[in-house]
């Protein structure tokens, strides 16, 4: 595509792994927002760890990124925000 500028069709795009899902236009402003929703929940603290691990362990050996990450994962579950929202969770509760 990037080298002819040919158009291709959205079943092309997502068989190409291009896109994460193909909706029908009807459907795609509820998606989108259901996209929105799911990747912006969590604190801006928690993104920003997330953030800093991934870039760190994508230069790292497959073992030596796992260990790192559930390191991460440990710390990060140890903070206030996320007790907090375990216990939601647990609680059947919305933050």
């Amino acid at each position: 595509m990037a080298m002819t500028g040919d158009a291709i069709d959205a079943l092309t795009a997502a068989d190409w792994g291009l896109v994460n899902r193909v909706v029908p236009d009807e459907d795609l402003v509820a998606a989108t927002l259901d996209f929105i929703t799911r990747a912006t929940r969590g604190t801006e603290a928690s993104k920003a760890a997330g953030k800093q691990a991934y870039y760190r362990q994508i230069e790292m050996p497959q073992p030596a990124a796992y260990v790192y990450a559930g390191e991460v994962m440990a710390e990060r579950a140890m903070d206030k925000q996320a007790q907090e929202s375990f216990h939601a969770f647990l609680n059947r509760r919305n933050l």
